[in-house]
């Protein structure tokens, strides 16, 4: 038996970075959504939280998985119960990009934490300035 511990923390944004999700109510609908089809499709989803134009997921990579299936999986299926369930007023899509970075052991309970904390951290800071911050701490640039 093989045994795996890879970590990963991924961050995608809605088409165009509109504020679909503007409730809180909505949000964590949509995000439980996304936790409860993961764990169905076998996918080990630690934590997903976000705010109205984006999404975080700590993820722990299968030994038969790959990041670009697992966001492929996450965000397809997500994205036709948005719509199936008219969910948003306009037809709903997420952006093709994704941030996917590696998180060692020590820093789990870090980015667990950060990712719960979204609606606190967006009243101080937008996504585009989170996500530039993560371009420059991951060297992506």
């Amino acid at each position: 038996m093989s045994y795996l511990k890879i970590y990963i923390h991924i961050v995608f944004s809605t088409k165009n970075r509109i504020p679909y999700f503007s409730t809180l109510e909505l949000r964590v609908k949509i995000w439980k959504h996304i936790k409860d089809n993961a764990s169905e499709k076998g996918i080990f989803l630690d934590m997903v939280n976000g705010y109205s134009d984006h999404c975080h997921c700590l993820i722990s990579l299968g030994s038969n998985q790959n990041i670009g299936t697992i966001v492929q999986l996450i965000k397809g299926e997500s994205s036709f119960w948005i719509n199936r369930n008219n969910l948003t007023k306009e037809k709903f899509a997420w952006q093709e990009e994704y941030f996917a970075v590696s998180v060692s052991e020590s820093k789990i309970e870090q980015v667990r934490n950060y990712i719960k904390n979204q609606n606190i951290h967006h009243q101080k800071k937008t996504f585009e300035e989170e996500y530039g911050e993560f371009i420059k701490k991951y060297n992506f640039e």
